[in-house]
């Protein structure tokens, strides 16, 4: 690799030919500032944050876009420097929305922690005419407020990162501001409600609907029986909002905080993930020997099935039947546990804890109501969840560690990876072959599968077929698999797709880190390893040995497969157009 020799604030440095002055400074450890900036998706140079100064250059230079040569001298932090990046923060608050003191991110805003590095005194300074913007709130998962929007365009990045594309840059000069098409709301295009627009927004102009009201108004109804699932992902993420590191497992204390905040039963979406995997491998072996339609594709993620019924509306046939973890466990709680224990379906209030913001989308859906009423009433996300404990004053670092209650919080190992990108499609693995060979597999761990690769490809020998598998995340991947899928192309048995790039560690629902650690730290691995050391340790690691999804078959749905199986734990899907829909 050739190196250039550079200085950045008169210290020696030898880094790659090609790097830009951002990338450069980082092997110095030095952060240069920025508010559009995203590695690989956003290098756009709009924001004016990363503003640096070059000896011999007339004017300062956007560091994430200019590129480093030999004998460069560097400077970020001098007077003109600070001077420069304070009056375009000035600039940026003379149109923003300053109430601060009443916003979502208020404390984990971006801009406003700039400002305060900054020393940013007179907010008001350019104060002058004032745009205008349309209030969204037309999709049931998400809010959109320009008045606090900073144009950094991370959201458009984003969005066509997942080859959907519904939001831009609309107008020009002072009138520019982010919308869709002809200025409609966003519920008129193909939007999948996956969050990624909202958890990689710096400020609070995209933000999840806040749920936590009609949660706490159900806690506090005594004629509400309030029971709450937590999916495996967000254990690898909630620590975050407390101030431990990216990478800390937080179970115990999760459970703890959930008792308090006052539910009646504090369960495991683990569970009902096993009852997916074994009602989704029979539903492959069903069709690999029956002649079913295949590749059979995984159905777990809410924000990968909204972009099938918009994209590819006739590909639905290849999409599994099963419900998402989610929607089965509200189905299980309000059939199977109603039943058991006695209470009236209408009388329970079913909460989910979410990575993810389609899921918002997702309980209401059609078709998942096998009660007669709603699987789930309501799903939040793990930042929701973070506010709740923060508002009730849990002092979450000081709780006790904490088990689920049973029997429903019984989760295996094989349930936990569901939250990495290739869990899904392990985990059924492992009861495949268990399901064609009679035996369990020699090894339960299908490493090939694993990894943060946007597409992955294998070839398993079981019970003398060869089961072709690929596992792609992010729809931007989803496609091209898909692409392959419509023209023939593949000759793939099952593929697993996650609408989320990384999978559900990485969800629009998960706490917003900045982007200085965004582009620096490998987020999604680090999360991915809390699921995946859970699953080591764990003494049951196959779906088919959860206890009490064996319980549930012997007691209601008799088997894998069967009719009551497929009236609660089965679902059917829409041909959505890409408008107006």
């Amino acid at each position: 690799m050739e190196m250039v020799n550079i200085k950045i604030n008169g210290m020696p440095l030898s880094v790659p030919n090609g790097s830009t002055i951002l990338e450069a400074a980082r092997y110095a450890g030095i952060d240069i500032p920025t508010l559009c900036y995203m590695k690989e998706i956003n290098e756009i140079g709009a924001c004016r944050i990363c503003m640096v100064e070059v000896k011999g250059a007339r004017s300062l230079v956007s560091a994430c876009v200019f590129p480093v040569n030999e004998g460069m001298e560097i400077f970020t932090n001098s007077e003109r420097v600070r001077k420069s990046r304070k009056t375009t923060l000035e600039l940026i608050l003379s149109t923003h929305n300053r109430e601060c003191l009443s916003c979502v991110r208020s404390g984990n805003c971006e801009l406003q922690a700039l400002c305060l590095e900054y020393g940013v005194d007179n907010p008001g300074r350019f104060d002058g005419a004032q745009p205008e913007y349309n209030f969204d709130a037309s999709m049931p998962h998400m809010v959109r407020d320009n008045s606090k929007c900073v144009l950094c365009r991370r959201c458009v990045a984003a969005c066509a990162n997942q080859a959907v594309s519904v939001i831009g840059a609309n107008a020009r000069g002072f009138d520019t501001h982010i919308g869709s098409a002809f200025e409609l709301d966003i519920n008129n295009f193909a939007c999948i409600a996956c969050g990624q627009c909202i958890v990689n927004c710096p400020t609070g102009a995209l933000y999840e609907t806040d749920d936590t009201a009609k949660v706490l108004a159900a806690i506090n109804d005594p004629e509400k029986f309030v029971v709450v699932q937590t999916a495996p992902a967000v254990r690898a993420a909630l620590g975050e909002e407390f101030g431990y590191e990216i990478g800390t497992d937080v179970e115990g204390k999760m459970a703890a905080a959930l008792r308090r905040l006052g539910f009646d039963k504090v369960f495991d979406t683990n569970f009902s993930a096993d009852l997916t995997i074994m009602e989704e491998s029979h539903e492959l072996v069903e069709r690999v020997k029956n002649g079913g339609v295949l590749p059979m594709i995984t159905s777990c993620s809410p924000g990968w099935i909204k972009y099938c019924e918009h994209y590819y509306p006739d590909q639905l046939d290849h999409l599994s039947t099963c419900k998402s973890p989610q929607q089965m466990f509200g189905a299980t709680i309000k059939t199977w546990y109603a039943q058991n224990m006695g209470i009236d379906p209408a009388n329970i209030y079913s909460v989910s804890v979410m990575p993810c913001t389609a899921k918002k989308f997702e309980v209401g859906r059609e078709d998942q109501s096998a009660s007669g009423f709603a699987d789930v009433d309501a799903s939040i996300t793990t930042r929701e969840l973070a506010r709740m404990i923060k508002g009730a004053g849990i002092n979450f670092r000081l709780l006790p560690e904490e088990q689920f209650d049973n029997p429903l919080g019984e989760g295996t190992g094989a349930a936990v990876i569901f939250g990495a990108t290739g869990g899904v499609m392990e985990a059924a693995l492992r009861t495949a072959v268990k399901t064609l060979t009679g035996e369990e597999a020699a090894d339960p761990e299908f490493t090939e599968v694993r990894g943060m690769q946007g597409v992955k490809e294998a070839t398993y020998s079981v019970g003398g077929l060869d089961i072709k598998v690929c596992v792609a995340s992010g729809t931007k991947n989803a496609k091209a698999v898909m692409e392959k899928v419509k023209s023939g192309e593949c000759d793939y048995t099952f593929i697993e797709i996650m609408g989320c790039p990384g999978g559900c560690i990485n969800g629009g629902g998960q706490p917003h880190q900045p982007a200085s650690v965004v582009n620096s730290v490998d987020i999604k691995a680090l999360r991915a390893s809390v699921l995946y050391k859970s699953d080591a340790n764990k003494d049951v690691r196959v779906s088919h040995e959860n206890s009490a999804v064996k319980r549930v078959y012997d007691e209601f749905f008799g088997e894998p497969g069967s009719h009551k199986a497929h009236e609660v734990l089965h679902t059917s899907y829409v041909k959505r157009s890409l408008y107006n829909d």
